[in-house]
């Protein structure tokens, strides 16, 4: 089955290599572009993230994109969606189009509280059982992507 719609990944200063790896390789086989912004946990030349992507590197368009502001500054018509547990807003109450931004921060700390604030619309999560902390990160991005890749046929 081939998938037609386009979305867009975003890791915001993303930690851990192998979860990278995974993501890209996700992006890979669903046609999302990825977007590697801000400082980064590991060189790209890393052997977990090579390990993690397989042979799909030259599958995925990736991005690499100094701040967050510079990302936004380029798409400035695009919808940008932060991805957090501290949110309210659950992501299967949207209805998502093509082009969109789907922002995930970094595993250990999450996107920071001061772009939550300036963006509570449009900061949604993922349900979760109470006491839990979190979800793996390539674990998330799998399952925003594909609902609104399921949204959008």
């Amino acid at each position: 089955m081939m998938i037609k719609s386009k979305f867009n990944i975003v890791l915001y200063e993303p930690e851990i290599p192998q979860n990278t790896g995974n993501i890209a390789r996700l992006c890979a086989c669903t046609g999302a572009r990825l977007f590697l912004v801000g400082k980064l946990g590991f060189a790209l030349s890393d052997k977990y993230l090579k390990r993690a992507g397989l042979d799909y590197w030259n599958d995925v368009e990736i991005i690499k994109i100094d701040s967050l502001d510079d990302l936004i500054n380029n798409y400035k018509n695009a919808r940008f969606f932060y991805l957090t547990t501290k949110s309210k807003n659950v992501y299967t109450k949207y209805e998502f189009k093509n082009d969109d931004f789907f922002v995930f921060g970094p595993e250990t700390r999450g996107i920071p509280e001061s772009i939550l604030n300036k963006n509570k619309d449009t900061s949604i999560t993922i349900p979760m059982q109470d006491g839990q902390r979190s979800l793996n990160l390539s674990n998330s991005v799998a399952i925003v992507l594909y609902e609104a890749i399921r949204q959008n046929g």
